[in-house]
Order: C-alpha cells, then structure tokens, then sequence
C-alpha cells in the first residue's frame, strides 16, 4: 500500500508539474501585458536599445512573480484534478481506498514550497527589483525630449531655453506656433525665437539637437555680461525663411540616482520594514507633539509658565474681557477696514497653517500606513498560494473537466474576486477609512472560509454544482409554487383501484374540513411560537401522504378526464407555514435578528394563505373526480366479476 501511494503521489505530482510550468508562463506574460500598458508611453519613440529594453522587461517579470504564482497554481491544479476526474482516474483512486486528501498530499507539500518561494521573492529579490525598474523608469523619462513637447505650456527640458509649441502634428511630427527664449548670458540677455512651424531632430550621436524654423524672427540683446543700466540696450533683429539651429543637449542614457526610491515600502525587505517602522512612527510622534504644542497657541493655556508669560496671559485675560464691539464702533471708518483686514490675514494665515499640517500629517501616517501594507502583503501573497490550492484542486474534482475551457473561466472569476476585494482593501486601508489590518486581510478572509468549504465538499464526495439542488433551494425560500406534471404511462402492468381510492379520497376531504375547523390559517401565528417553540404541522402531512399515495395510484389510469384532474391537484407545502427551518436553533437566530425574522414571518403568513386556498382547491377536485372513478370501479369490478 505504500509503494502504491507513493508513485501516486509521484504521478500526480508530475501532471501537476508539467501543468503548472506551463500556466505560470502563461500568467506571467498576461500580467506582464497587464502591467506594460501602464509605461508604453516611456517605451514608445525612445530610441531605446535593446539592452535596456531587457532590463526593463527582466525587472518586471521579477517583480511580477509573487502574483503570478498563485493564479498559476489555482489554474493547474483546477485543470489536474479536472482531467484525473474526466478520465476517471479519480474514481478509481477513490474506488482504491485513497481518499482525496491523501492523493493532494505531494501536492500540498509542493504548495508549501512555492509559497516559501514566493516569500523569499518578495523578501530578497523583489525589493532589488523594484529599486532597479523604478531607477531605469525614471531614466527613460529622461531620454529623447523631443517627443515629450507637450502643447501650449513652455517646456524646459532642454538645457538653455524654454519651448512653447501651439499645436503638434503627431504624424509628421511638424510643431506649429513656435516661440523659444534662449537664456545662455541670463535673463536680460535672452534671446527670443519666434517661427511659425518648424521640426526637431536629435542627432545620430545623441549629443545634440537639431531646430529647423520656417518663418519667422529672432530678436536677441547685444550687451555681453554685466547688469548695467536697464536703457540704451543694443539688439539685433533677424527675420528668416528657414534657419537651423544647432542646440546642447546630451541625451545618453545614464542611469539615474535612485534618491527617494529607497524610501519606499516596496523597496525593502521584512526585516528592513519592520526596523523603519518605528523610526516612521517615532518620527511622527515627535511631529504630532510639535503640532499640538503650536496649536496650543491660539489658545491661553500653556503646560508651564514662567513670570513673564503668566503676566502676558493676564493682560490677555483683561482683553479679552473687554466688550469688543463698543471698541470696533469707536474706531474709524479707515481703522475699522485696516482691523478687519488685519484679522482677515491672521484668520487666513491660521487656516493655511492648519491645512498644511494636516496634509503633511497625512502623508506621515500614509508613510506608516504604506510599511505596514507591505509587510501584511508579503505573507498575505505567498499564504493565497496554499489558498488558491485548496480552491483549484477540490473545484477540479467536482467538476472533473480537464483543457483550459471551464477551469480558466473558473480561475479567471475567482482571481478577479480575489484582486477586486485585496484592491478596494488596500485602497481603503492607504486612505485610512480602514484599518490596515482589516484591508489587507479583505480578500484572504474571504477566500479561506471558500477553501475549506470546496475542500470539504469534494472530500466527502457531496454535491456542490447540481443546479437542481440549488433550484430547489431557491424555490422553497421564495415559496415558489410548483405545478404538478403527471403523463398517461405508455405500459401499465397493474391497474388503479378505483374504488378505494374514491373512498380514500373522501376521508381526504372530511379531514381536511375537520383539519380547517380546527385550524384557523387566515389569522396571524403568534411570533413567539413561530420561532421559539418547537413543533410542526403533522396533520396536514398526513393528509398530504395520503393524497399522494391516491394519486400515484390513479395515475396508472389510461382514463384521460381523470388525469387531467389529477394535474389539477396543487402540490402542498406542509411545512412553510407553520415556521422558518426544521432546526429549533435556526429558527430562534431568525427571531432575534430582526429583518430576517420580518421577512420569514411574512413568508410563512403567505404560506398559510396559499395552504388554505390549496385545502379548498383540493375539496373542489376531490368532489368533480369521486364520480368518475367511482363510475370507473363499477366498470372494473363487473369485469372481474364476469372473468
């Protein structure tokens, strides 16, 4: 037996690995093209060779690695499990005595490890990453600015001057209205540019920038160096068809300083984090206490007070009880405005103040907020490998469909579900409308509670995905009536005992008056009883026994006027109106929560209406059909009689 388990658990270990090698490509290069729309405009018209091109593509896929893992495993075990349940080879597994748990558990180790994996990505490797993309980011921004003239607003990304362009042709890459202030003896000495079209160029070396005008001026001053006296000034004035200029500007790649990016959260390691985080947090304090003792003096308190200030308070004290108004009114018209003005600006000067506290006070608690985040997310990321696992393998064996048709549109729906609620998580956490606890955790403690469900399911062999159960679950909840379909049988071996089913059928109808003489279904059930008393209906279930058996019975007839009748019987809920759920416990939680307990109420009031009018209906058809079969027993029981 366990020479058998074991090159089970190699087999299946080995399905799983060829498929998971090749999802994990699969989901890197789709979150990869994902994430790549978010910088095409720094690759696009760069001129970037095609190292840095690698670079750019090789840090991203390491920083990616971490998320694409446990798609990569939700998707291949959902399509292992699906094609050992297709192929029946789950069926013998577990016609082998080999429960499911026992078949995943090389797969589960496996799991293990990817997410320790996982975590030492996002510990080691993924902080290197970051710094080296953001760094290289950075620097491609910085690359060719001839594509980046933006329209309407002055561009000073070339050394020496300031471009303004109207208008941009971006298919023949023509710039319209052209104004440009070279500024290389300063301010006064600035030389201006005006054309009314013109093209620019870089360079085959990249050291330069070549300007083309088309009609236009250039106006420049010919004084050389020095302030000197603002009158007098020498200018030259040139007007020009078409002029080439030849502008400095060495546009070489060069890796930029990473400076801030080191700061970031994502940028380092657990280790790194945790230590950060009490310098942040100590950092903020001391910036919180900073701002509480300088809001402290807009009023008169003061924690300690020396002779001198004590003496400035009580003068203050004497003001401030002096009547302000009567003083206002005594003032002149011009002193009253310089009073108002001066207390407007002083009004003003304290709520800028104030705002500028707080915008940085939350940036410093973003800061703390952001560290925690990331220290959450790495277990939270390599802890969704196990997650996603225990979602994929049990889904797959329930559905037992293999290929990349339902379990990728499985996998994309529960990714997504995952994504949408670790997103609005994160999001809500960084703004701080939520704990960062409670964010982060969002999307794991959603799934977990899934995880153990699927993997319950599917190891005691229960229906999960019969869409008839679920059917008639909702059925049964909404108090949907459902209508009776009974067709004339095309072989009759036996047939109906006429007779005493019409006399069956007349105890039916005179318990069923003594059923509602007894019972009054049109008056409101005491709540109290409906879901803190025990008890159910067991007379109206008797009836309903025998009226089934009668109409099993006569369902056998090949009498057409009788089976319509019998389509007419109406299918009796005998359990809806008396309360919410069999279970005592059930019924009390719906009582004490109340919206809940509303709704069943009503529900079980519009049970007892339909139960009556079902009573009455029954009476009616009982009393058309007694005749018939009746006259139909005769017949029967003269032609046993003559044979």
């Amino acid at each position: 037996m366990m020479f058998r388990i074991k090159k089970l658990d190699i087999f299946i270990a080995k399905q799983f690995g060829l498929l998971f090698f090749a999802t994990f490509f699969i989901c890197q290069f789709v979150l990869m093209m994902q994430f790549l729309w978010r910088y095409v405009d720094e690759l696009i018209g760069k001129g970037l060779s095609l190292t840095v091109l690698a670079q750019f593509f090789w840090y991203m896929g390491l920083m990616l690695m971490p998320q694409a893992f446990p798609l990569a495993i939700l998707l291949s075990s959902l399509i292992a499990f699906g094609n050992l349940g297709e192929s029946s080879e789950l069926t013998a597994i577990k016609a082998a005595g080999i429960s499911l748990m026992q078949a995943m558990r090389s797969l589960i180790v496996i799991t293990i490890a990817i997410s320790c994996m996982s975590f030492y990505f996002q510990e080691y490797i993924g902080p290197k990453a970051f710094i080296s993309f953001q760094q290289l980011l950075i620097s491609m921004k910085q690359k060719n600015p001839e594509v980046e003239i933006p329209e309407g607003i002055f561009y000073d990304g070339i050394p020496g001057s300031n471009l303004y362009v109207q208008q941009k042709n971006m298919e023949t890459g023509t710039l319209y209205g052209i104004m440009i202030y070279r500024m290389n003896g300063g301010y006064e000495d600035a030389a201006v540019i005006l054309a009314d079209s013109g093209r620019i160029q870089a360079t085959a070396e990249k050291k330069h920038m070549v300007l083309t005008l088309y009609s236009g001026e250039w106006f420049e001053n010919m004084r050389q160096g020095g302030m000197g006296v603002a009158t007098n000034v020498p200018y030259r004035r040139e007007t020009f068809s078409t002029k080439r200029i030849v502008l400095d500007f060495d546009s070489g790649f060069d890796m930029a300083e990473v400076g801030g990016i080191s700061s970031d959260a994502r940028s380092k390691s657990m280790e790194k984090i945790l230590h950060d985080l009490d310098s942040i947090r100590e950092f903020n304090d001391s910036v919180g206490h900073q701002f509480y003792a300088e809001g402290r003096r807009y009023t008169f308190e003061r924690p300690s007070l020396k002779k001198a200030d004590s003496t400035k308070l009580m003068n203050k004290a004497m003001i401030a009880s002096l009547d302000i108004d009567s003083i206002y009114l005594k003032l002149t018209g011009e002193q009253k405005q310089s009073a108002m003005m001066q207390a407007s600006n002083e009004v003003q000067s304290a709520v800028n103040d104030l705002e500028f506290k707080a915008d940085y006070s939350f940036y410093l608690n973003r800061e703390d907020r952001m560290h925690q985040m990331e220290a959450i997310n790495k277990i939270t990321l390599s802890l969704s490998c196990l997650i996603f696992f225990f979602i994929g393998a049990p889904l797959g064996a329930i559905i037992r469909k293999g290929g990349l048709g339902v379990p990728v549109i499985i996998s994309v729906l529960v990714f997504i579900v995952f994504y949408i609620l670790d997103s609005t998580g994160m999001k809500m956490a960084r703004d701080d409308n939520w704990t960062v606890w409670f964010g982060k955790l969002l999307g794991t403690a959603v799934l977990s509670p899934i995880a153990v469900f699927f993997t319950y399911k599917a190891n005691n062999d229960s229906v999960v995905f019969n869409i008839d159960l679920y059917k008639q679950m909702i059925i049964r909840m909404l108090g949907l009536r459902q209508k009776r379909h009974i067709a004339i049988k095309e072989v009759i071996i036996e047939d109906p005992k006429y007779l005493d089913d019409a006399e069956m059928l007349q105890t039916i109808n005179a318990d069923i008056e003594q059923y509602g003489a007894e019972h009054h279904l049109l008056r409101w059930p005491n709540p109290i009883k409906v879901f803190f008393r025990p008890g159910d209906d067991h007379e109206i279930d008797i009836i309903n026994k025998k009226l089934e058996r009668t109409i099993e019975d006569l369902s056998y007839t090949k009498n057409h006027y009788v089976m319509t009748d019998l389509n007419h019987y109406p299918v009796i809920a005998t359990h809806a109106h008396t309360r919410p759920f069999r279970q005592k416990w059930l019924n009390i939680v719906t009582g004490l929560f109340l919206p809940t307990g509303i709704f069943f109420y009503f529900r079980m009031i519009r049970f007892r209406i339909r139960l009556y009018r079902d009573l009455q209906n029954i009476l009616k058809v009982s009393k058309r059909l007694i005749p018939k079969i009746n006259e139909l027993g005769l017949i029967q029981a003269n032609k046993q009689k003559t044979t």
